[in-house]
This record gives C-alpha cells, sequence and structure tokens, in this order.
C-alpha cells in the first residue's frame, strides 16, 4: 500500500473493505445454506441484504470524496472466509457444531469490519468527511448489531451443541445454563 497522507490511507483502506464486502456477498449464501438452524438460516439472509446495502453505501462515500469505486484485494477477508470455507466442508461435523462454527467465523469477519469501519470513520471525521462519517458510522451501527445478533444465536445453539456431546459421551443430562465471569486481576 501505497499512501503518503491520511486521506490517500482512508482512500485505499476504502478500496481494501469494498472488495471484502462484495467477498462477503458471495460467502453469506453458502453460509446460510450450510447452517441447520432456521434462526442461523435468517440471520445470515438478512445480513446478506444488509451487506448489499453497504457497497451501496461505499459507492456513496466514494462519490463524496470524488474517487472511483474500486476494489484492492483485502488479503483478511480472503484468509477469514477460506477459515469458514474449510469448516463447511468438513463432512463429520454435527449440525450443531457446525452452526457453532459457522457462527464464529461470521463473528470474525464482523470483528474485522468493525475495526475497519472504525478506523475510516475516525480518519474522515479527522478530514472534515462529515457525509462519509455519517455514512461509515451506519454501517459501523449495522456490523455492531450483527455482531450482538450472532452472539444471541450462539448462546442457545452452544448449548445445544455441548447437551449433544454430553449425549455421545453417555452422560445423558441436561447442562445447566450458567453465566461465568472472569476474575480480574489489577497489577
Amino acid at each position: 500500500m501505497s499512501a503518503s497522507n491520511l486521506r490517500e490511507l482512508l482512500i485505499e483502506e476504502l478500496k481494501d473493505i469494498y472488495d471484502a464486502e462484495q467477498r462477503i456477498t458471495k460467502a453469506l449464501p453458502k453460509m446460510a445454506k450450510a447452517a441447520d438452524s432456521q434462526e442461523l438460516k435468517t440471520a445470515f439472509q438478512e445480513h446478506l441484504r444488509q451487506t448489499e446495502q453497504q457497497i451501496k453505501r461505499l459507492e456513496q462515500v466514494f462519490d463524496e470524496l470524488d474517487e472511483p469505486a474500486k476494489r484492492k484485494e483485502c488479503k483478511a477477508m480472503v484468509g477469514l472466509l477460506e477459515e469458514g470455507e474449510e469448516l463447511m466442508d468438513e463432512e463429520d461435523n454435527p449440525s450443531d457444531v457446525l452452526d457453532a462454527g459457522l457462527i464464529t467465523a461470521a463473528q470474525k469477519v464482523e470483528h474485522y469490519e468493525m475495526a475497519a469501519y472504525g478506523s475510516l470513520r475516525t480518519w474522515a471525521d479527522l478530514l472534515g468527511e462529515s457525509k462519509v462519517v455519517n455514512l461509515l458510522q451506519t454501517t459501523l451501527d449495522e456490523e455492531g448489531e450483527t455482531d450482538k445478533k450472532l452472539t444471541e444465536i450462539a448462546q442457545s445453539l452452544n448449548i445445544e451443541a455441548m447437551q449433544d456431546e454430553d449425549m455421545e459421551r453417555g452422560e445423558g443430562e441436561e447442562v445447566p445454563v450458567r453465566a461465568t465471569k472472569r476474575n480480574h486481576r489489577s497489577s
């Protein structure tokens, strides 16, 4: 990447996330098809529609900055999506375990996007691009909501996966739902 100032860095990173979003639109239908849980399928389908809107929003950002909407390969997204593909290619995964893995793969993508959009929004703000800031903040908010929704789905599906695992081991009892807290020590 060649950027000699913050505006050039903003443009380069916009090209990167623009590519990432395009790739996500190809991955989400596959993830929805692979998911067993109807709730998870629906979440992936809804996020596909949302991602298509986010791509249009990015095109508005490029317009606001008087730049052509171009893609630059997002190597991070390529890697994250490959991890998800590998998971879906495993034929021995029980459906609830696959669903748990798909949620993790999707949340890795969401966290990458949130980091990217947060930085882009901050840079646009520093550059005085208020319309761009608003467009990027809208997408950042959507990504955060998607992450929260995936966490909610995971809470129930992960318990089901654990119960199935206990049944396989012959324990036959339901796993109690417990909230765990980590103890943090101050240095």
